[in-house]
């Protein structure tokens, strides 16, 4: 099956085409805006290079966040849309802490007692989950600050993954890291493959958007 996934969350525009579970090609830039408006004609291009056609497509798989509340609402607005193109097709929505997991499946020697998903919010605070060794959810997604995550970490083996991870740790926490890998943004791949998962179990998650907090909102003056 054809399954293309894409990701407008954070800080980048990301775009991944696989069959079944490995990855035929890809398309990342580093934005922190603009990038609803690249992601169209990207996939137009993504496609056509690789000969496929959006009739040839089986699935779609949107990263539905945290992250910017307009690149969130851009990625899963476009799946929809897609949806509605095609009736058929599977369109499954994949949270970045999930996502984000997918390389600690494949690395289980990285795997420490709690894992933590750290996921920069460009704010005081920072997006974040915490996961057992057996990568089970321990919380719920949440958005708070360096310090009180900190505390629901210590006395333990911690592996922390994300994009959030660099500014998590720019000064010292105390925690007894296992394993710290920083991200730019989100491996694209990741979103697919979860997504490609869902189908074989098939629970499909339909994308909803997954905010934490409120959007950064003011009044004209």
């Amino acid at each position: 099956m054809y399954n293309l996934a894409f990701d407008t969350t954070a800080a980048a525009c990301s775009i991944a085409l696989l069959q079944d579970d490995k990855m035929l090609d890809s398309y990342s830039q580093a934005m922190d805006f603009g990038q609803a408006e690249v992601l169209i004609p990207q996939i137009k291009i993504l496609l056509e290079k690789n000969q496929i056609s959006f009739d040839d497509l089986d699935m779609i798989t949107v990263c539905t966040g945290p992250g910017s509340f307009t690149g969130v609402r851009s990625s899963i607005s476009a799946a929809r849309a897609f949806g509605l193109a095609k009736p058929k097709i599977a369109i499954c929505g994949v949270n970045a802490f999930d996502a984000y997991l997918v390389s600690l499946a494949f690395a289980p020697d990285e795997i420490g007692f709690y894992n933590a998903v750290i996921i920069e919010t460009k704010r005081d605070d920072f997006y974040y989950q915490i996961f057992d060794s057996e990568l089970k959810a321990l919380t719920e997604p949440a958005a708070d600050t360096r310090e009180n995550i900190i505390a629901q970490l210590r006395n333990k083996k911690v592996t922390m993954i994300g994009d959030g991870v660099e500014r998590f740790l720019m000064s010292p926490t105390g925690l007894s890291l296992h394993y710290v890998k920083d991200e730019n943004f989100l491996p694209i791949e990741n979103v697919g493959l979860c997504g490609y998962k869902q189908y074989l179990r098939k629970r499909v998650d339909y994308p909803k958007p997954l905010y934490l907090r409120a959007p950064d909102v003011c009044l004209k003056k």
